[in-house]
């Protein structure tokens, strides 16, 4: 009996996993700093709603505007994830969730030129690590964007 249980537990976890990969999630919503960076810089998440998740990322540099990206993460239909990103009005490209967990995900994209893989890891209770990482020039190249959760405001 209790064999069945633990496998009926399982599968429970397994089907709302796929049943709602965005709830999953929830974890991201929210405004991320980076505590290194001019005020200003970081990331903002909505929460889980009708199958997305909408975010917006900006860098601050000497009191300019350095970079931005408009991103949606959605339900792509087969019970995983969708990263859509829109880095500085460039054309969007999309990365499908290759790993999720309570506390990661993991989007790829081989055919994109870089990067090729997206990666969000919530370390509670406030860390945030996110990075990209690929193929370029023949090389493996990681960047990496240490943020903390801040209070959502005019400044991030």
């Amino acid at each position: 009996m209790r064999n069945v249980t633990v496998l009926l537990a399982a599968w429970g976890a397994l089907c709302s996993v796929h049943a709602a990969p965005l709830e999953q999630l929830s974890w991201l919503s929210g405004c991320w700093v980076d505590p290194a960076g001019e005020a200003g810089s970081g990331e903002q998440w909505t929460a889980p709603a009708a199958g997305s998740m909408l975010g917006m990322g900006r860098t601050i540099r000497g009191g300019k505007l350095a970079t931005y990206e408009f991103m949606r993460i959605a339900d792509g239909g087969d019970g995983k994830a969708v990263f859509h990103a829109q880095p500085a009005g460039k054309p969007a490209a999309s990365f499908h969730a290759i790993a999720q967990s309570a506390t990661e995900v993991v989007f790829e994209n081989l055919e994109h030129d870089f990067p090729q893989r997206v990666i969000y890891r919530y370390e509670a209770p406030a860390t945030l690590r996110a990075s990209i990482e690929g193929q370029r020039n023949g090389a493996l190249k990681r960047i990496e964007f240490p943020l903390v959760r801040g209070a959502c405001g005019g400044t991030l």
